[in-house]
């Protein structure tokens, strides 16, 4: 993966010219500024189709083991990429059916002379690149930080990883969503979860940065993360009533209190890491086109 490629697909990451009206990038929908995420309930494609699930953020996505909310059959950048490209029902970016006449239209500009599956290599060559890992969480556990975490936020963390919470039996790993894949192979099968909110299991997400990507759930339900802790919250109050028991074991068993739900709170803020979002700031104005 040369310096040439991933700054090839970085600027193919901005680019308008890969959609079917000249509207839309990939960062319309995955905004540096929201730690590409898109802020929207869920995704609307440059025709203005709205999409039936909100767009995940890329975080560490070289690490995923599989991609989007609902299909584990995804198993790649390049792969998961044709979708959002290439879907007509509901429309993304267009682009089916176009691909030639978009190459032709890029060759006008000599950095851009490429055929279309070069230029979905060169775009996952950027994605990967997203990594995020300095965190105050990360500095805390990893450099030995003592105090990069408030005693709320470790009192928070503590409750994550207990058993009766529950919430890293979901959202374990180094990148909090569960298995991930490296140099030595995949850790196990995508994680997928019931959430509580569908009878469909859903990809669990990242929670990195996710003080910066609101709205939550797959399908934008919630605006705040307060929002979140209190339908998990509900959910443990309905695990101990006697009609409870049918819901996936992994979520919490008992209600939280509103002091546990602000410790949780806290140790989620602790996952932003600044530096990520800083590192791509000055792109943030470029996912800023029409229809944005």
């Amino acid at each position: 993966m040369s310096e040439a490629k991933v700054a090839l697909g970085k600027r193919l990451f901005f680019e308008p010219q890969l959609s079917v009206n000249g509207r839309y990038s990939c960062a319309s929908c995955h905004d540096p500024a929201r730690s590409f995420s898109d802020g929207r309930t869920l995704a609307v494609g440059t025709t203005g189709d709205t999409l039936p699930h909100n767009a995940m953020a890329l975080i560490n996505v070289a690490y995923n083991v599989s991609f989007g909310w609902t299909d584990p059959r995804g198993r790649s950048l390049e792969a998961q990429m044709l979708k959002p490209l290439l879907a007509r029902h509901p429309v993304e970016l267009g682009l089916a059916g176009r691909e030639a006449s978009v190459c032709a239209a890029l060759a006008a500009d000599p950095q851009y002379r490429s055929a279309f599956d070069h230029i979905v290599k060169a775009i996952a060559a950027f994605e990967r690149t997203l990594i995020s890992g300095r965190s105050p969480f990360d500095r805390y556990v990893f450099s030995g930080e003592h105090g990069a975490l408030s005693a709320e936020a470790k009192r928070g963390m503590a409750l994550f990883f207990s058993q009766a919470v529950g919430c890293a039996q979901c959202h374990s790993g180094f990148n909090f969503a569960g298995n991930w894949r490296d140099a030595q192979g995949a850790t196990g099968r995508a994680s997928f979860a019931d959430n509580g909110t569908t009878t469909r299991p859903m990809r669990v997400p990242t929670l990195r940065n996710i003080a910066l990507t609101a709205p939550y759930m797959h399908d934008g339900r919630f605006a705040t993360l307060a929002q979140v802790l209190e339908h998990y919250s509900e959910l443990g109050r309905r695990a101990q009533a006697p009609e409870g028991g049918h819901q996936d074991r992994r979520l919490p068993q008992r209600p939280l209190s509103a002091r546990e739900r602000a410790e949780l709170s806290a140790f989620l803020e602790s996952l932003t890491d600044e530096s990520f979002a800083r590192r791509y700031a000055p792109d943030a104005g470029a996912s800023q086109v029409a229809g944005k």
